[in-house]
C-alpha cells in the first residue's frame, strides 16, 4: 500500500465514539507500537571473558555500565513526575515498549544488575498476559553481524543462537527477530522462515513494490522504492509460492525525528507527532498501526530523561486519545496482512548503498571526514581467515563430533551455562566416540575458535570511520584469538598470511599506516598467555591473602593454590609457590611454579616455570629463601633467572585493573602520611586562614591547599567510618554530626573538597537506613530514624555530592503503595505505625521527592 500522498492526517484528538469491541481481541481504532533496539557489542577481552576498564566511559567502569545507568535502569524504573518534579508513578517501560535486547547485552545485564534483568523478563511476562499471549520482546541476531554478508552456515548459527538465547531467558519462542542494522536479503529471509521466525521489522526504504493480496485476480504492483510504503499495516513477503514471512515497516520520518529532533522532549510533542501519521476515516479501514523504531539507547542515553516521556505516554496520554498500546506480534494476530511486498535485493537501515557500509568505501560513516578504504580489505582479510578456519574445523572437528556444524549450532547451550556438568552433557551428546581429556580440550578449543570467528564479524567493526577505533580493534582481537586456537588444535600458523592481508587496509592515522600496524600495536599486546595469568596471581598474592581460600577465580581461570610461602625482610618481600591454572572456557590446564620478589615501591621481579617435579621445586625454595636471609636482592634475582629462565614479569604485565589496585595500595601509606601532614599544617594555621577570610583577603595557595586536603581527608575518613557503624544508631549520629561540621567548615573557608568516593558510600548508607526503617525498624524509634535519614540526605547536599537517590525513591515508593497506603491509611487495623507517626513518615517521602501531598 502506498503511503497516502496527499492523504490527510489528523492531530491527536480524544476518541468520542464508544468502542464496540475489545481492541485487544478485535482490530479496531488506532494502535501504537514504539520499538527499541537495545544493543551493545561484545566488549569482553577474548582471553579473560570480561570487560576491562574503559577510561572514555568515566566516571563509570565501561560503556556498558555507563549506558546502563543512563538508559537500561531508568527505563526499568521510569518516573512520572508532577509539576513540582515529584514522583507520582514508577513505570517499567519494557512492559509497554516493543523491544529486542541483544544476547551479548543480556548476558552482561544478568551479571551486573540482576534486578533490572528480572524487570525486563517480568515486563515480557506482563505484556504476554495483557496482549493475549504475545510478549513485547523479540529475538535478535546473536552478535549483530550483517547477515547478507555472511555465508549460509553463519546465517543459520547467528539466527539459531539468537533464538535459543531468547528461549532460555524469556521462556517462550520468539515470534519476531531484529536483524542487525535491519540488513536483509532473500537468502536471509529463507533462513528466518526455516527457523520459524514469523516477522521482522524493516525501514520503509527497504521495500521495492507492494500490492493487495487477492484470491480472485492478480492486482497491480505499486512501486514504493522511494520510501512511500504505508507503515500503518503489516505486509507479507513470499520467497516462493508457499513460504513467506511477515514484515512491519516502521514510520521513517517519525523515527528519525525521535532520534534527531525534539519529539521526545515532552509527551505533548510525542503525541502530536504520532497523531500526524493517523489516516482519516476516508480510508475506511477498521484499524491502523502507528509504529516507530529506533535505537533503544535513544531513551535516556542519547537523549537524557526521555524515558519519562515514554512512561507518561504509555500510562496515561495514549489512553486519553483512545489509542491502544500494542506490540507487533499482537497486532499481527488480530490484523494479519492483506498486502504483500517485494523487497529491494540487499538493504539496511543505516546505509544508502545496500550494505556497503560494512564492506566498502561508500561514504557512510559517523563523521570525521576520513576515507573508509580499509573496509573492503578488512572484510576480505576476515573472510580469508574464516574460510581457512572452516577447513580446520571441518577436518579436525570430524574426529570429535558426529556433526561438527550441528555441534556449533547447539554450542549456545554451553554459552548460557559453562558449568562442568553442562559441558560434559553437551560433549556426550555430540561426540562420535568417547573423548579423552586431551580430546575434550581440543573439541572445546575448536568450538571457541568458531565462536570467535563469528564475533569477529560484529557490525560495529565497520560502522565508523577508522579501523584503529576500539570497535575495529575489538573484532581483530577476536580474530587473533581464533587464530591462536586454530594453531593450538591443528599446528597450522595462519597469522603471518593474515597480517599480510591486513596490510592492504589503509588507516587514516598516519602513525598506523595500515591494518598490519594496528594489529601489531593494538591487538598483539592485548593477548594473554597462561604464564601471564600465573604471573598476575603471583604478584597479586603479595597483596591478597589467598591462603584462606584454596581455590581462587581470576577472570575465566580457576587458580588452585598447591603451595605458598612468603617471607618479608626489610623492604624486600619474597614469595614462592605452586598453582594449577584451568581455563573455564577450554578446560586447558597447566601446573606452574612461581617466584616473585618485591624490592619495594614499583619494583617487582617475577619468574614463572612449568612444574618440573618436587625435588626441583624444593631446591628452588631452599636456595631462594637462603638468599633472602642474606638480604641480597641481586642474589635472589640471579638465582631465579638461573633456575627458572630469563623471562621475567613485573607490574606492567598484570591485568589493568589489578595493576591499578596494587598501585593504589602502594600509594596508600604515602597518601595517608601526606594527608596527616596537611592536616597538621591546617590545624596549626587555622586562625591565620580564618583571618584571611574574615578580612576578605586572598588566601595564600599553601594554606588553601592544606585546608582542601585536610578537610577532604577528614570527610572521607568519617564517611568510611559511617559505612562501618551503620548498625549503631548513636555512632551513625556522631558521624553525621562530624560530616555536617566539616561541610560547614569547608563552606566557610571556601574549600574545594575532593571526595568523589563519598558519594557512593553515602547513597548506599541512605538506602540501608531507609530499608531498615521501612521494613525492619522499631516504631518506637521512628522519628529518630527519620531524623537520621534526613540528616544524611542534608549532609550530602551540603557537601555538594550530587546524590542520586533513585534506588531510595524506588524503595520508598514501593513501600508507600504496598504497605503504608493500604495498611495504614485505608485499613488502620493492620498498620504497624501509630496514626501520629504517619505524618513524619509521609514527609520523609517529600524529602525523597515522592508526591505524597494527597495524604499529608
Amino acid at each position: 500500500m502506498v503511503s497516502s500522498l496527499p492523504s490527510k492526517t489528523i492531530a491527536p484528538v480524544q476518541a468520542t465514539t464508544k468502542t464496540k469491541h475489545d481492541p485487544l481481541k478485535t482490530a479496531q481504532g488506532v494502535y501504537v507500537t514504539v520499538h527499541g533496539h537495545f544493543y551493545q557489542p561484545p566488549r569482553e577481552n577474548p582471553y579473560l571473558n570480561t570487560i576491562e576498564r574503559q577510561p572514555s566511559a568515566h566516571p563509570y567502569h565501561d560503556w556498558n555500565e555507563r549506558i546502563h545507568h543512563e538508559c537500561y535502569r531508568p527505563n526499568a524504573f521510569a518516573r512520572i513526575l508532577n509539576h513540582q518534579r515529584e514522583v507520582v508513578g514508577i513505570v517499567n517501560n519494557f512492559e509497554y515498549l516493543s523491544f529486542n535486547i541483544g544476547a551479548t547485552l543480556m548476558s552482561w545485564l544478568e551479571k551486573y544488575d540482576p534486578e533490572v534483568y528480572q524487570r525486563i523478563l517480568e515486563a515480557d511476562r506482563q505484556s504476554c498476559q495483557r496482549l493475549n499471549g504475545h510478549g513485547n520482546a523479540i529475538a535478535q541476531v546473536y552478535n549483530h553481524i550483517i547477515l547478507p554478508l555472511a555465508n549460509q552456515r553463519d546465517k543459520i548459527t547467528q539466527i539459531r543462537w539468537g533464538k535459543e538465547d531468547f528461549c532460555d531467558r524469556f521462556g517462550r519462542d520468539p515470534e519476531g527477530m531484529w536483524l542487525a542494522e535491519t540488513a536483509v536479503d532473500y537468502q536471509t529471509l529463507e533462513v528466518l522462515i526455516q527457523e520459524e521466525i514469523k516477522f521482522i521489522i524493516l525501514a520503509p526504504s527497504q521495500a521495492q513494490r507492494c500490492r493487495l493480496m487477492s484470491t480472485k485476480e492478480e492486482t497491480k504492483w505499486q512501486e514504493v522504492g522511494s520510501s512511500q510504503i504505508d507503515p500503518t499495516c503489516p505486509y507479507r513477503c513470499f520467497v516462493d509460492e508457499n513460504r513467506y514471512i511477515d514484515i512491519f515497516f516502521y514510520d521513517g520520518p517519525i523515527s528519525r525525528d525521535m532520534g534527531f529532533n525534539d519529539v521526545l522532549e515532552t509527551t505533548d510533542n510525542f503525541i502530536t507527532r504520532l497523531g500526524q501519521a493517523i489516516k482519516t476515516d476516508e480510508d475506511q479501514r477498521p484499524s491502523q498501526l502507528i509504529n516507530v523504531a529506533t535505537d533503544g539507547e535513544t531513551f535516556g542515553h542519547h537523549k537524557g530523561g526521555t524515558e519519562k516521556c515514554l512512561a507518561y505516554a504509555f500510562k496515561q496520554k495514549f489512553a486519553n486519545y483512545g489509542w491502544t498500546v500494542t506490540n507487533y506480534a499482537h497486532y499481527l494476530s488480530i490484523c494479519p496482512p492483506t498486502w504483500e511486498v517485494v523487497l529491494k535485493p540487499v538493504t539496511a537501515w543505516s546505509c544508502a548503498h545496500g550494505v556497503d557500509r560494512w564492506q566498502d568505501d561508500c561514504g557512510c560513516a559517523s563523521g570525521g571526514g576520513w576515507h573508509q578504504k580499509w573496509r573492503k580489505p578488512l572484510r576480505d582479510s576476515l573472510d580469508w581467515l574464516r574460510d581457512r578456519l572452516v577447513t580446520i574445523y571441518q577436518e579436525t572437528g570430524s574426529k570429535f563430533f558426529r556433526d561438527p556444524w550441528l555441534a556449533r549450532n547447539e554450542y549456545i547451550e554451553v554459552l548460557r551455562d559453562r558449568s562442568s556438568a553442562n559441558i560434559e552433557q553437551f560433549l556426550q551428546g555430540h561426540q562420535q566416540k568417547e573423548l579423552s581429556p586431551t580430546e575434550k580440550i581440543d573439541a572445546l578449543r575448536l568450538l571457541e575458535m568458531q565462536r570467535h570467528t563469528l564475533l569477529m564479524y560484529t557490525s560495529c567493526g565497520w560502522f565508523f570511520e577508522e579501523i584503529s577505533r576500539p570497535e575495529g580493534t575489538q573484532i581483530l582481537r577476536y580474530a587473533a584469538r581464533a587464530l591462536e586456537l586454530a594453531g593450538e588444535v591443528s599446528g597450522i600458523d595462519l597469522k603471518q598470511e593474515f597480517v599480510r592481508h591486513l596490510a592492504k587496509a589503509p588507516s587514516n592515522v598516519i602513525s598506523f599506516g595500515n591494518g598490519e600496524k594496528v594489529y601489531q600495536e593494538l591487538v598483539i599486546p592485548s593477548q594473554v598467555s597462561l604464564q601471564q595469568v600465573a604471573a598476575h596471581y603471583a604478584i597479586s598474592s603479595l597483596f591478597t591473602n589467598y591462603r584462606q581460600q584454596k581455590q581462587k577465580r581470576i577472570y575465566c581461570y580457576e587458580v588452585e593454590q598447591l603451595d605458598y610461602q612468603k617471607q618479608e625482610l626489610g623492604t624486600l618481600t619474597l614469595s614462592v609457590g605452586q598453582v594449577r591454572l584451568t581455563s573455564e572456557i577450554t578446560w586447558e590446564s597447566q601446573h606452574f611454579v612461581f617466584a616473585v620478589l618485591h624490592l619495594g615501591g614499583w619494583d617487582f621481579h617475577c619468574c614463572i616455570n612449568s612444574f618440573d617435579g618436587r625435588l626441583a621445586y624444593a631446591e628452588l625454595k631452599q636456595q631462594l629463601f637462603t638468599n633472602i636471609q642474606q638480604a641480597s636482592a641481586a642474589q635472589v634475582i640471579l638465582t631465579m633467572n638461573r633456575l627458572m629462565g630469563n623471562q621475567s614479569f613485573n607490574l606492567k604485565h598484570l591485568f589493568a585493573e589489578e595493576r591499578q589496585r596494587i598501585i593504589r595500595l602502594l600509594t596508600t601509606k604515602t597518601k595517608k602520611h601526606l594527608d596527616q601532614l596537611y592536616t597538621q599544617v591546617y590545624r596549626e594555621n587555622y586562625s591565620m586562614l580564618a583571618a584571611f577570610h574574615r578580612e576578605e583577603l586572598p588566601v595564600p595557595q599553601e594554606l588553601k591547599v592544606a585546608a582542601d586536603v585536610a578537610l577532604s581527608y577528614r570527610c572521607l575518613e568519617t564517611v568510611k567510618n559511617l559505612e562501618k557503624v551503620i548498625e549503631d544508631p548513636l555512632a551513625v549520629d556522631s558521624c553525621l554530626a562530624e560530616l555536617t561540621a566539616t561541610a560547614t567548615e569547608a563552606y566557610y573557608l571556601q574549600c574545594q573538597l575532593n571526595i568523589d568516593e563519598a558519594k557512593k558510600i553515602l547513597e548506599q548508607t541512605i538506602l540501608r537506613l531507609l530499608w531498615k526503617l521501612l521494613y525492619n525498624g522499631d516504631p518506637a524509634t521512628l522519628e529518630a530514624d527519620i531524623c537520621r535519614l534526613e540528616k544524611a540526605i542534608a549532609v550530602g547536599e551540603q557537601l555538594n555530592l550530587g546524590l542520586v537517590l533513585d534506588r531510595a525513591q524506588e524503595v520508598y515508593f514501593n513501600c508507600l503503595h504496598q504497605r503504608i497506603l493500604p495498611d495504614c491509611l485505608l485499613n488502620n487495623h493492620s498498620c504497624r505505625w501509630e496514626s501520629g507517626q504517619l505524618k513524619p513518615l509521609l514527609k520523609l517521602g517529600q524529602k525523597l521527592a515522592i508526591n505524597v501531598s494527597g495524604w499529608v
